[in-house]
């Protein structure tokens, strides 16, 4: 079975043939003969990677979605082992059930368990809890005909490359997570919306340490005396409550428009009553896990509203003693522009090592927009990508699609040593672009 596979931003428009596995067993003679076919593959997820990470050099990937099996659980140590096709989501809804929880999520609950290692995702309790990568506790690594099993005591070196190795290392086949325990799928929030990045900041000295979850959202279009303003958003798994939730209602973009819907009328107005419409005094709330970690989750195929050209992702990390004056400097390029985004995710991360190699977050802070694909973005890249190298930040190469080869190996050193651990029948675009 095969079939036509993008990036979630639609950009760069390289449609990928998907070949559906649909057994372990089945992935050495399917792995094998699409590598003789084609020269190199690569493993394919939910497709929720932005850039050009997710595709393959051949255009032909092998599509994991249908070995989504759980394999084994301890309920008593909040262990969960299952293929690696299986969505965070399905995880979340078995496992809360029994009072646990994932530690790290990102903000899609439709990725894959093998995407989510792969890419090394991060949450938003990245200042408590670290990486994805830091609660696997092992997996499956099919690799130039052989499956290995890859662990912090086990291929140590394969295990490190393969978190945030971006698929090339070898198709993950299953994986071994340790949970957290939860009372309840509700979590306590206590939100405020802030003037300034210098009141960010302070919230974030002030909050970030006594809260599991911490993020901001900021407004990217903002000039003068609104520069920098946004909503300061911190919470915690609820004591007490319900653990499985009524489903919640979702809407769906049907088709895609020919140009984007997002532009910068669009953006100040959303922007405009998106800021107004917070508290202007810290207010506690309660609300379901789904609204606080994956809001965009609501809306399937929200990515069609950027039209047929798609979007980019730009997300940065800055170390922190530039951090305050580097995103001023990024926003005041934005703004200048005229272009922005209307999601535009801000949030402090933490100082915990991630066990991967090519792992994107450290100390500092995140921020991370999308913006319509245009001809003008180039020339605005240019000037980001200045102010990040000159800080000594980088880029996340899961949601890039534009990224220089001297900046992702400046910012990565340890490519090398991935190119050396790299199964030479898989290879993507971005790696081509990078070390190529």
């Amino acid at each position: 079975m095969t079939g036509q596979l993008r990036s979630w931003g639609l950009y760069p428009d390289l449609p990928q043939t998907g070949h559906y596995a649909a057994w372990r067993h089945d992935l050495r003679s399917l792995a094998q003969g699409l590598v003789a076919s084609h020269g190199s593959i690569l493993a394919y997820g939910a497709g929720r990677s932005y850039g050009d990470s997710p595709l393959a050099e051949s255009g032909h990937v092998l599509a994991m979605t249908g070995l989504d099996r759980v394999m084994d659980v301890d309920w008593e140590r909040g262990t969960f082992k299952a293929e690696a096709g299986i969505s965070l989501g399905e995880i979340q809804r078995i496992a809360l059930s029994h009072g646990w929880f994932l530690p790290v999520t990102p903000g899609t609950q439709y990725a894959t368990l093998g995407g989510a290692i792969a890419n090394d995702v991060h949450g938003k309790n990245h200042h408590v809890r670290g990486t994805f990568g830091r609660h696997v506790l092992g997996f499956g690594l099919y690799r130039e005909g052989t499956e290995l099993i890859c662990s912090p005591s086990e291929h140590t070196s394969l295990y490190s490359a393969t978190i945030g190795g971006l698929g090339l290392t070898g198709i993950i086949t299953w994986a071994h997570v340790q949970l957290m325990q939860v009372a309840t799928a509700q979590i306590d929030t206590r939100t405020v919306r802030f003037g300034g990045l210098a009141e960010f900041f302070d919230l974030s000295r002030e909050l970030d340490h006594q809260h599991e979850y911490s993020v901001a959202w900021v407004d990217c279009v903002a000039k003068g005396k609104n520069a920098g303003r946004g909503v300061f958003i911190v919470g915690d798994h609820a004591s007490y409550g319900d653990r499985i939730l009524p489903c919640r209602t979702k809407r769906s973009v049907a088709l895609t428009p020919p140009v984007s819907l997002v532009n910068p009328f669009s953006l100040r107005a959303f922007n405009e009553v998106y800021w107004r419409k917070h508290p202007a005094k810290l207010t506690q709330a309660r609300v379901g896990y789904e609204p606080f970690f994956y809001p965009l989750d609501a809306l399937s195929h929200w990515n069609r509203i950027y039209g047929r050209k798609g979007f980019q992702q730009y997300q940065c990390v800055i170390p922190p003693s530039d951090g305050q004056q580097a995103i001023a400097d990024i926003l005041k390029a934005i703004a200048d522009t005229g272009q922005g985004s209307f999601l535009a995710v801000l949030k402090r991360c933490g100082e915990l090592p991630s066990p991967g190699l090519l792992s994107f977050p450290m100390a500092g802070v995140s921020l991370a927009l999308d913006f319509p694909q245009s001809p003008s973005l180039t020339q605005l890249f240019v000037r980001l990508d200045d102010i990040v190298r000159e800080t000594g930040g980088r880029l996340y190469p899961a949601k890039d699609a534009h990224m220089l080869a001297t900046d992702f190996q400046a910012a990565y050193p340890a490519w090398e040593t991935l190119e050396r651990l790299r199964d030479p029948g898989l290879s993507s675009v971005f790696w081509k672009r990078v070390t190529q």
